[in-house]
């Protein structure tokens, strides 16, 4: 099992000082990765629903910072030599394809092939109407853009054409190290399940409870199938508590990485806390 910690980039590691501290932390106790959150404008007072809550709400409030999450990850890759850096997620529908492959490409090629594109189709409408993208039918333009980002990473002269975007040797570079970057769709639902099935690199859903979990794994394998891919080339990486009997449960579910919540709030208390997760955990399940 792989160790990942989420909202990587709030609370105390939105600055300089707080990502340098969580990498180095990170690093030293056997963490394997990092995973950025992402919304560039959280509108005051918006209605949509967060669904990963009780009340609905952000945690931390409108008014946190979120820092940019690509910008951030190339702060921490050269703060580091071996954690893997990725979004978790990033909004592709509301983003261009396009400049999001020339950063996400080069960011691949500065660290060293340790870039992981965790990508959903946002929940946030005030955002995408703020930004002038339509909300309806993101799911579409997200599995679009994949496969532009594909084509772009891959292709001597790239070229695709689509509904909602389209190129013709629209040659990109630098390319990413491998030619491709792992992408990974997040989400909570049977749609992204599929989506994750059919398209991803690897499958993160954003469901804490075993059961629920066990049932969107077997709906992106199925997805696969159909699709005929290998479900088992598909990497699940799954939330939840850092407890060693419970990461034994995901293991046991087909889940090779274990993403956790900050386990601390600013750059003091992050080193403590790592080593006693990797006490705790990491010492007992590998």
């Amino acid at each position: 099992m792989r160790f990942g910690i989420m909202f990587a980039n709030t609370l105390g590691f939105a600055t300089a000082a707080g990502a340098r501290a969580l990498a180095e932390a990170a690093e030293a106790t056997g963490i394997e990765s990092l995973w950025t959150v992402e919304h560039v404008v959280v509108p005051a007072g918006y209605e949509s629903e967060y669904p990963y809550s009780p009340d609905g709400r952000m945690p931390g409030g409108e008014k946190a910072w979120i820092p940019d999450p690509l910008i951030w990850l190339s702060y921490v890759a050269a703060a580091s030599t071996t954690l893997k850096l990725g979004t978790g997620v990033a909004i592709l529908p509301q983003r261009s394809p396009i400049y999001t492959a020339k950063e996400v490409a080069t960011l691949d090629q500065l660290s060293g092939g340790r870039m992981i594109l965790g990508v959903g189709a946002g929940w946030l409408q005030e955002e995408f109407e703020a930004l002038g993208v339509p909300f309806e039918r993101r799911g579409e333009r997200l599995e679009e853009y994949i496969g532009a980002l594909r084509a772009l990473w891959s292709e001597a002269e790239p070229t695709y054409h689509g509904e909602f975007v389209s190129f013709t040797g629209a040659i990109c570079r630098p390319q990413p190290v491998a030619k491709s970057v792992p992408i990974v769709v997040g989400g909570h639902t049977e749609r992204a399940a599929r989506r994750a099935g059919r398209l991803g690199d690897g499958f993160f859903p954003a469901q804490p409870d075993l059961d629920a979990l066990a049932r969107l794994i077997r709906v992106m394998r199925a997805s696969a199938e159909e699709a005929g891919r290998d479900p088992d080339a598909i990497e699940v990486s799954a939330g939840g508590l850092p407890q060693a009997d419970y990461v034994e449960r995901l293991a046991e579910l087909g889940v090779s990485r274990m993403v956790m919540p900050l386990p601390a709030w600013d750059a003091d208390g992050i080193r403590p806390a790592l080593e006693q997760f990797a006490t705790d955990v990491i010492a007992k399940v590998n």
